[in-house]
């Protein structure tokens, strides 16, 4: 592996003329509706037109091209929650090579027949653990027992040039750059920005996004190096690792100032206004780029923006927990564990005196119901306007109606929601 950042155009160069063919030269797409809200030009790169549908083909087929060839051909191995994967199924088809791909479990069936799909019958697809850290672990013994080599989804340079093609795309498309704003998962994509402005433009600020229930590169900043989070969040699963890497945590702790952490309901709203206003399927971690511009919008104005639409890999079965996630972070929707008396008219005293005109109950079961005085139910109810909120609770409490806002208990909504 490579520990030198030394003629590092050179290298984008290189991958870029080895991707011809592979990887498309993805549009960059002005976005009127964010403009005017933000008063700058704010344009999307792209990324989720790919024929994976994700940038993760750059990295992954640049990797693979530049083995010694007699490696190449005795197969490779990767670990991946479904975008690098796709990139390796891609390219292991096209060069005829075998792939052995190890997936967590959970991830979801859209990516999973994807990945099969790309390869064919030269990937061969293992899906193990319940996170792509204990895929990876997985992929790296299996690598190590037969002597293949393995294709890292961010942790390598050949990977990280590849990605480094999406910024300087951008730079030809788009001459004036002020800012690039990017996610975060394993820290390539975020590497290659870093690196390839630090050499060409330097005045252009990149920007990193990290999810909230999986914050690794700001946990890691904070501790001065890469370390293991003990859990996380993988609902944005394509940037939900435990771990940063450690050349791509040098490499981001060195050249990328500003961090932010954004929180898994927002990115939610955010893949339903892209939807909705753009027509644009993107995944969560495809979406987040933009969900963070609210927290950098003072530093928005007058500037030509850039926000990468990393993925668009989506199933469409998740879109109910994504309506639902939104709901609960833009404070409409709200579970509440509530006491009823175990007597006849209950609910109808709880709809006549606690609900508001336009409160809804969106969802009502009983937890335990038995012959004695008192049954818990769960009750789901969606406002109009978040600030019905306090009406409400100020209606439970003089009515003497004993509850728990599971909203305000992550545990509980966990397991209850």
């Amino acid at each position: 592996m490579q520990t030198t950042t030394s003629n590092l155009t050179e290298q984008v160069v290189q991958a870029a003329e080895k991707l011809d063919g592979v990887a498309y030269r993805t549009p960059l797409q002005y976005i009127a509706r964010l403009s005017e809200k933000y008063n700058c030009k704010l344009y999307f790169k792209r990324e989720d037109m790919q024929p994976v549908r994700s940038y993760k083909i750059r990295g992954a087929y640049n990797n693979i091209i530049n083995l010694d060839p007699e490696l190449r051909e005795r197969g490779v191995v990767c670990a991946s929650a479904g975008n690098h994967a796709q990139g390796v199924a891609f390219s292991s088809n096209k060069l005829k090579i075998k792939s052995h791909i190890f997936m967590p479990q959970v991830t979801p069936r859209q990516k999973i027949q994807k990945v099969r799909s790309f390869g064919g019958e030269w990937a061969n697809v293992i899906l193990t653990g319940t996170t792509y850290d204990e895929a990876y672990e997985a992929a790296k013994k299996f690598t190590e027992q037969n002597d293949l080599s393995f294709i890292h989804p961010f942790d390598d340079w050949n990977t990280i040039w590849g990605q480094a093609t999406v910024s300087r795309e951008i730079d030809e498309d788009l001459n004036d750059l002020d800012m690039l704003v990017v996610p975060i998962g394993g820290g390539g994509l975020a590497s290659g920005a870093a690196l390839y402005f630090k050499e060409n433009k330097p005045e252009v600020t990149v920007i990193g996004v990290d999810p909230a229930g999986a914050p690794k590169m700001v946990e890691a900043r904070k501790n001065g190096a890469p370390l293991k989070l003990e859990s996380i969040d993988t609902f944005i699963d394509g940037a939900s690792v435990k771990q940063i890497g450690e050349l791509t945590f040098q490499i981001i702790n060195e050249h990328i100032e500003q961090i932010f952490t954004i929180e898994e309901g927002k990115v939610c709203t955010t893949m339903i206004e892209l939807y909705q206003n753009e027509g644009i399927i993107a995944e969560p971690a495809g979406a987040m780029a933009v969900a963070a511009l609210d927290k950098i919008a003072d530093q928005l104005q007058g500037k030509n923006v850039v926000c990468v639409i990393s993925g668009g890999n989506n199933d469409i079965a998740r879109y109910p927990e994504v309506i639902e996630r939104s709901l609960i972070f833009e404070g409409l929707k709200h579970y509440f564990i509530v006491e009823f008396a175990q007597k006849p008219g209950e609910l109808r005293n709880f709809l006549n005196e606690a609900l508001g005109p336009n409160d809804d109950i969106v969802h009502f079961q009983y937890l335990k119901k038995t012959n004695k005085e008192f049954g818990p139910a769960l009750v789901g109810i969606e406002l109009a306007v978040k600030t019905d909120l306090e009406p409400l609770l100020f209606r439970l409490k003089q009515n003497h109606i004993n509850y728990i806002n599971v909203n305000d208990h992550e545990m509980l909504r966990k397991y209850l929601v």
